[in-house]
């Protein structure tokens, strides 16, 4: 049976989110909220659950929760299928922030947002697959990754 580690990936200021890998045993812990999966590809419909997971102290804010990855439209920003996505819960983002988003009221995603002149973009991080474009008024930012905890080889 193969070897499974733990490790998160810490955002920082003005550098990819991939940047910074370390084991979690290494932090302090602390629970948060794990509400449930976002889709990281088509948007669809949200799915709650309620459950905790254990992540590093460093990457909880005030309004912290954590959501898993159904998906490949974000891995050349590292984030796969089955990973654990740290959000801060924000209603806004700054172009090229990595966003969950709601459309249209019922429907999430993960992608990197862009505000352009005629709405807003929808940007994967997987050259595969393309864009979404969006009218400023169907779009709701939920929150802002600020971190990936991930439980797999993919990790070591």
């Amino acid at each position: 049976m193969p070897h499974v580690t733990s490790q998160y990936l810490q955002r920082r200021p003005n550098l990819p989110i991939a940047s910074s890998w370390a084991p979690l045993a290494a932090e302090h812990l602390v629970e948060v909220p794990l509400l449930g999966r976002v889709p990281a590809g088509l948007p669809l419909e949200a799915c709650v659950d309620s459950a905790r997971i254990a992540v590093p102290s460093r990457m909880v804010k005030r309004n912290t929760y954590a959501l898993r990855v159904c998906g490949d439209s974000m891995i050349d920003c590292q984030i796969f299928d089955g990973d654990v996505i740290i959000i801060e819960r924000r209603e806004s983002a700054e172009n090229g922030e990595t966003a969950v988003v709601m459309i249209n009221g019922q429907e999430v995603t993960l992608k990197k947002l862009y505000i352009e002149r005629s709405g807003v973009r929808l940007q994967p991080a997987n050259e595969h697959m393309p864009p979404i474009y969006l009218r400023n008024s169907d779009i709701q930012v939920l929150g802002l990754v600020m971190g990936v905890v991930r439980q797999s080889e993919r990790a070591a």
